[in-house]
């Protein structure tokens, strides 16, 4: 990845009072000469004196991208603290309207300034492009375009509720590295202590409520109306990906779609922060509509994708992909022959004929961190103590592009189960390891969760490949009976590669060794037995979208 070759000069530190009278702190980064400007606006609560650091993934909040790159193209570039973070007045309540708000009347302030051109454009990744999506709903007249790079825009569904779940990296990781970077900025200076507790907010709305409403842009996608560059993460799943797709196909402006593929968040970063990606990417997009330059921008295809396991992108008219046929796998109770877990079930083409059914006891006695216990060879082993249904040996390769869907049906001796549920790309492995009890080599591909009291449908938002749960009446499951339970698994472009096998997880949690950032507690109640039945009658399904011909 390429440094930054421009050295940063100290902001002009600014204080922009907001229609309620808070004032936001802004930091500007002014390019040399007397301008006009265009303006780049990256908004986040991570404060601008932090960016003395370097753009490491050490730190992974640092977002910005290259600052001195762009002030050597001839932007300003201006760095919000959101209200409540930093040097800003007001109370952080994450995304709520008041924040939105700030940002309209940021950008005009900016657009309206001695040195501004009268543009502004959106930048950053992570938090600073769930602001942006903001930045376009608003619709401030200042604001002429976002580059919305690596970014969720509904919160609940995406990563505070998975399925219905709560997890750990909001309210708990997250915010806690928030209150720290706040209260140990780099400087020393101006310490800050935030009173919000974002844990307990969260945890008192684990329905999709108004409080989630009102901070869900995906909701209101269809009110953008300035150019979008949406630039999504492939090994983002857990958090980003599906934003960043939904952005692209449901913003009202001239937009662009490109799937990019770090494998997580860290190489994420690492290209964020990266001289060469904006220099090929974005700078081409912010010149055409903040200084009007023809760069060939427009003439890009619609659709980027990088497809993973085939290493290389294509292009397509729009997402999904034109080609794709949607071909089931039936999960089976048949023995794959290929690993060690609860169960090794099978996956496979054809229907069952007859009854079959897999069950599992939990919490298992065996899982130590999550659902994660050792194997022979005392190394952490993710397969063994979890349900896997595994295909045959590829006999060639197989390349999917776009939504993937599971479809259960299930039954539990509680009132409720929870599925996280992983698709893997499983390795050959010798027959002497395999006599060994030794599991092969995998590696997660994408993933999905549900918890069964969540699983109604909206029946307007819900389509045949991409289920959409509603989250907003959990009923309770009543032991014994079965129920179906359709779960959309997180989008995904790969090439599972000819000799490999494809594998599907699911348990009733995860942890930290597989899943890093984005886990999800093991509440003390969930003692049972939960039952997956793959008969003729009651069919278990994944379904995958494969491209024709690749």
């Amino acid at each position: 990845m390429g440094e930054i070759t421009v050295a940063l000069p100290a902001p002009r530190e600014i204080k922009i009072r907001v229609r309620d009278g808070v004032e936001i702190a802004v930091a500007l980064y002014m390019p040399e000469g007397d301008g006009p400007f265009p303006v780049l606006l990256a908004a986040s609560p991570y404060r601008y004196d932090n960016n003395i650091l370097p753009p490491s993934p050490q730190f992974l909040w640092r977002e910005t991208g290259p600052i001195g790159f762009y002030l050597a193209q001839g932007y300003v570039y201006a760095n919000m603290d959101v209200r409540g973070c930093g040097k800003s007045g007001g109370e952080f309540r994450l995304l709520d309207r008041s924040e939105q708000k700030d940002l309209y009347d940021v950008i005009e302030y900016l657009g309206h300034q001695p040195w501004s051109n009268g543009k502004v454009g959106g930048m950053g990744q992570s938090y600073f492009c769930m602001s942006q999506w903001w930045m376009a709903i608003q619709k401030p007249p200042s604001l002429a375009c976002i580059a919305a790079f690596d970014g969720l825009n509904d919160p609940y569904r995406a990563s505070v509720y998975q399925g219905g779940m709560l997890g750990d990296f909001f309210g708990s990781y997250w915010w806690n590295q928030n209150r720290i970077i706040n209260r140990f900025p780099a400087n020393g200076q101006e310490p800050r202590e935030q009173s919000c507790d974002l844990n307990l907010l969260v945890q008192q709305h684990p329905t999709y409520d108004d409080f989630w409403r009102e901070r869900c842009a995906a909701e209101r996608l269809h009110e953008i109306e300035v150019p979008v560059y949406s630039v999504g993460i492939w090994g983002k799943v857990d958090l980003h990906t599906r934003g960043n797709i939904d952005g692209y196909r449901r913003a009202g402006g001239p937009k662009k779609l490109r799937m990019n593929g770090p494998i997580n968040a860290f190489v994420a970063n690492a290209q964020f922060n990266s001289v060469e990606m904006h220099r090929e990417l974005l700078l081409p997009f912010y010149d055409q509509y903040l200084k009007g330059k023809a760069t060939g921008w427009e003439e890009r295809p619609a659709v980027e994708y990088f497809v993973r396991g085939a290493e290389t992108f294509r292009t397509a008219d729009a997402w999904p992909p034109q080609g794709v046929r949607y071909v089931e796998w039936h999960l089976g109770a048949a023995k794959s022959g290929s690993v060690t877990s609860l169960n090794d079930g099978s996956l496979t083409r054809e229907a069952p004929a007859g009854e079959a059914q897999t069950a599992y006891d939990y919490p298992n006695p065996g899982w130590m961190m999550g659902v994660i216990g050792p194997g022979p060879a005392m190394q952490p082993d993710a397969a063994r103590r979890v349900l896997t249904f595994t295909t045959p040996p590829l006999t060639q390769d197989l390349e999917i592009a776009g939504p993937i869907k599971l479809v259960l049906h299930a039954s539990s001796t509680r009132h409720d189960m929870d599925f996280f549920v992983k698709l893997s790309e499983q390795m050959p492995q010798s027959p002497e390891d395999r006599a060994k009890g030794l599991n092969p080599a995998s590696y997660i591909i994408t993933k999905g969760w549900l918890r069964a009291s969540h699983r109604a449908l909206d029946p307007v938002k819900s389509t045949e490949m991409e289920p959409y749960h509603t989250h907003t009446d959990p009923q309770p499951i009543v032991s014994g009976e079965i129920y179906r339970l359709d779960i959309s698994v997180e989008p995904m472009a790969h090439r599972f590669k000819a000799g490999n096998r494809i594998r599907l997880e699911i348990v009733n949690g995860d942890s930290a060794v597989t899943d890093m950032l984005w886990t999800h507690y093991y509440a003390p109640d969930k003692i049972g037995t939960d039952t997956i039945l793959h008969s003729a009658e009651f069919k278990s399904v994944l379904v995958l979208p494969v491209m024709e011909g690749a």
